[in-house]
């Protein structure tokens, strides 16, 4: 997925981030080769030590950015209140303990007029036989997945925690119903 179409989608997704840039649930890595130049510093926050130790070892020696890992989860973030120009999460949000914590948190952090940059995948309600399909595979799926919760109605959550979403693309992964 990472080599086709998740792999574009996150180079689309980040090409547009610049100045200080927050990411929450930032895993092995995956977004990095994907920031431009245009960002000058960059706090990477990923709680699992094993990811986090994955993470250290994809950062480039000479990096365009200067960058901060940090062990923190999406509820506490270690940024003070309006200091960030771009807050980014990518398929995370389906795994935080605390949805609406997480938000809060990014709202916290991103100044005014800054950008939310998400990509993750949502409970599917325009096509009743995938969204069947995500509720009950959810409580597997959750257990084997990291507690990723493939039904969660992640779109209409941000909206609710203020933030004005301007575009909701939805997507299909080829190969899935």
């Amino acid at each position: 997925a990472e080599q086709g179409p998740l792999g574009r989608w996150r180079a689309e997704l980040l090409a547009e981030a610049s100045g200080r840039v927050l990411e929450i649930g930032a895993g092995t890595g995956a977004n990095l080769p994907h920031y431009p130049d245009t960002v000058d510093h960059l706090i990477l926050c990923e709680p699992d030590p094993g990811m986090a130790a994955q993470l250290r070892a994809k950062l480039p020696t000479s990096p365009p950015w200067t960058v901060d890992v940090q062990p923190a989860p999406g509820e506490r973030l270690p940024a003070p209140d309006a200091s960030q120009d771009v807050v980014v999460s990518t398929l995370v949000l389906c795994t935080v303990a605390d949805v609406d914590a997480s938000l809060a948190e990014l709202r916290r952090v991103l100044r005014p007029g800054g950008r939310f940059l998400f990509l993750e995948h949502v409970a599917d309600e325009g096509n009743a036989l995938r969204h069947a399909v995500q509720r009950g595979a959810t409580p597997v799926w959750k257990r084997i997945a990291g507690g990723c919760c493939l039904d969660r109605k992640t779109a209409d959550r941000i909206r609710a925690a203020g933030f004005d979403v301007d575009v909701v693309e939805a997507r299909v992964m080829p190969g899935l119903l």
